[in-house]
């Protein structure tokens, strides 16, 4: 059978994560009855990352298996007709490409690179346009101190300080490839990559560094609450309608 990968965005309000639930709206849910009415079966997508309930995504990737061949194009254009029917008219997700992949691709084992990138805007008056899509911090931060602690954190470490208790990772050791924290105005980003992350790894990093950039902890207070695998020290898990799935990268090859 030929072997579909698909791009899409997706805004995560609203919607319980990427896993299909008994309840609620997923992203997976939803892909699979959009492939359904394309196709008339029932077939399992596989995503690259299981994103929670209110994480949004700019770039998460996907691929299933289709019984019979379809063109590229007319793939992407009516599964994003059948999103847009199933969910009433509003865009939840949209389908940015489709492209035949070899059989051996898997959207999750196959990705050597995921980014997130976690978004803060700094401010006292009230989201408009950007509520629901990031997390307002009503207190001055200091960027350059948050960024230095990010630092400490690049590298092969256990995470375990940052990681939620319902974490199914069968370990809590990572490697953080890269960690950036970045300013415009009162926009904040703080951009994370490696292979793979811990259940709620960026939220909860991201809370301890905005207790740096508010001046409640050290920069070398973070090195210490990493090497003390203590989560009780954390800072507070982000929420999460703050983090985008940004990018996945592959091999070439693949």
């Amino acid at each position: 059978m030929p072997r579909f990968k698909l791009e899409l965005e997706y805004n995560g309000s609203g919607l319980v994560g990427w896993q299909r639930q008994k309840e609620g709206l997923s992203v997976q849910g939803l892909l699979e009855k959009a492939i359904h009415g394309f196709c008339g079966k029932h077939i399992v997508v596989t995503g690259a990352g299981r994103t929670d309930a209110g994480v949004h995504a700019l770039r998460q990737v996907a691929h299933f298996d289709l019984p019979f061949e379809a063109n590229v194009k007319t793939l992407r254009d009516a599964l994003n007709d059948h999103l847009r029917r199933i969910n009433n008219g509003e865009r939840k997700i949209s389908i940015l490409s489709s492209e035949l992949v070899p059989s051996e691709f898997n959207a999750r084992f196959s990705a050597v690179e995921r980014t997130y990138i976690y978004r803060i805007i700094n401010r006292s008056a009230p989201l408009t346009l950007e509520h629901g899509r990031a997390w307002q911090v009503y207190h001055p931060l200091n960027i350059s101190l948050m960024h230095q602690a990010a630092q400490t954190l690049i590298g092969k470490h256990d995470f375990t300080a940052f990681r939620s208790i319902n974490c199914q990772a069968s370990s809590p050791i990572k490697t953080l490839d890269y960690l950036a924290v970045e300013s415009i105005e009162t926009s904040v980003s703080i951009e994370a990559r490696a292979r793979s992350f811990l259940h709620n790894q960026v939220r909860a990093i991201t809370g301890t560094l905005v207790n740096v950039g508010r001046g409640k902890i050290s920069v070398t207070d973070v090195s210490d609450i990493l090497e003390s695998r203590d989560r009780s020290r954390c800072g507070r898990t982000a929420p999460a309608e703050g983090l985008y799935l940004a990018d996945v990268k592959y091999n070439d090859s693949i």
